[in-house]
């Protein structure tokens, strides 16, 4: 029988376990931690709230993933419609931005209007970077007022550092009648580029996961600190050492590419341009549960500490008791663009400052439960150093029979689903190899 070795124990690492168990091979999988679950881990309070590590919801349109995640939960989960917003300097906008400027300043909404139609209507110019695409399609006004600067505060980088090959249906590019009938009526329909999301009833978005976890073998508290692909040997931090046949693995490329014995100089320095943005989530429980009308919020403003909001207990009533409510603050940085500029004691405060500020906490809330976690790795920052250095890790690994997966293996914008096919990708590559 065919052995597979995963490194990881996440979504992606989880998806290569099942296609081998479908395919009757042999895998085991090593994790550092000492819980399953990767970034798609979940954990409970002794409050009763639970939360995920950053948000995650599922709306994978594949019927074959939709059934088998359904079927790992038994059947218990929601579907909902999710209601998106965004804040700008006390405005509460409804999302995409672009489609619903009523309630704007006039000012503001004039010269966004001027300058959308003089972009569709003049031939653009040559599209170098993620700043000339959003000028190109939404004109100078709105892209510089609402997705450069989101941009900048979700991906620490400007746009103009940035390519285009991470879009996909991402940013809705609305038609002319889309743009003027949203400045005039305050009433739009839905245009988000996902209608329905699914969320597991109980257990956190980790309970997707957990038959995968029970029926696979795994090994945790195993820190992989060296891998020789000459002898297939790995070895982890706890001492053990084991041998490999065939190997996939999920672990960020930065982490991975340093403990390769005899990695060339070359693919050292690429792996190190690969840029990321990590995460501080202070997570907030509450007596009450009429906090926002929004599953999630997109934050505009430079001098508020969080980019995004998002609210548990709406995505399930197993995430909070009855009549309590959570928020989730997402404040991002990174090594290579934006330093964190806060203890963790002080992105609690500052954040339960800025709610009451912009007024989703009340003075008199009861706070329940407060808490921040770090997430090491968040989202790849597709620069315009990425796409190069990638290629030159992932033909290195090729040429050594390393296979990734996942997020940070491939080093892409994976969605869950994505994620989860690209383990299912690396186990049916090996066995056609």
């Amino acid at each position: 029988m065919t052995e597979i070795t995963i490194l990881g124990t996440g979504m992606a690492a989880l998806g290569a376990a099942y296609k081998s168990s479908q395919e009757n091979c042999v895998s085991t999988l090593y994790d550092k931690n000492p819980h399953p679950g990767g970034h798609t881990a979940s954990w409970a309070t002794d409050e009763g709230f639970v939360f995920d590590e950053g948000p995650h919801i599922s709306f994978t349109g594949d019927e074959r993933l939709q059934e088998l995640f359904a079927s790992n939960v038994d059947g218990a989960f929601e579907n909902f419609a999710a209601s998106v917003n965004n804040y700008w300097q006390g405005h509460w906008v409804k999302h995409p931005a672009q489609c619903n400027l009523h309630g704007l300043p006039t000012s503001l909404i004039v010269d966004v209007l001027r300058d959308f139609m003089q972009a569709q209507y003049t031939e653009p110019g040559e599209i170098n970077n993620y700043a000339d695409w959003l000028i190109a399609s939404y004109g100078k006004s709105f892209a510089e007022t609402f997705p450069m600067e989101y941009g900048h505060r979700y991906h620490t980088t400007t746009a103009d550092n940035m390519s285009t090959d991470w879009l996909g249906p991402r940013l809705y590019r609305p038609k002319v009648d889309e743009i003027l009938k949203g400045a005039l009526d305050p009433v739009t329909e839905d245009v988000h580029y996902v209608s329905k999301f699914r969320y597991p009833s109980q257990g956190g978005f980790v309970s997707y996961l957990n038959k995968f976890i029970e029926n696979s073998n795994l090994k945790l508290s195993h820190r992989l600190v060296e891998l020789d692909p000459v002898s297939k040997q790995l070895r982890f931090e706890n001492g053990n050492q084991v041998k490999y046949k065939n190997i996939v693995s999920s672990i960020p490329l930065p982490e991975l590419i340093p403990m390769i014995v005899g990695v060339p100089d070359n693919v050292l320095e690429a792996a190190n341009k690969l840029a990321c943005t990590s995460c501080m989530t202070v997570n907030i429980g509450v007596d009450r549960e009429d906090i926002s009308p929004a599953h999630w919020t997109y934050f505009y403003d430079k001098d508020f500490i969080f980019t995004r909001l998002s609210f548990p207990h709406m995505f399930a009533p197993g995430n909070a008791r009855e009549g309590t409510g959570s928020i989730q603050a997402e404040i991002y940085f990174s090594k290579k663009y934006k330093p964190l500029e806060y203890t963790p004691e002080q992105c609690i405060d500052k954040t339960i400052s800025d709610l009451q500020r912009c007024g989703l906490l009340r003075t008199d809330d009861n706070i329940l439960y407060k808490g921040v976690r770090k997430i090491d790795y968040a989202n790849i920052i597709f620069d315009l150093d990425r796409q190069e250095a990638v290629k030159i890790v992932h033909d290195y690994l090729a040429d050594n029979k390393i296979h990734v997966a996942g997020r940070y293996g491939h080093w892409g914008y994976h969605w869950t689903d994505e994620s989860f096919k690209s383990g299912e990708v690396a186990v049916e590559q090996i066995l056609g190899a």
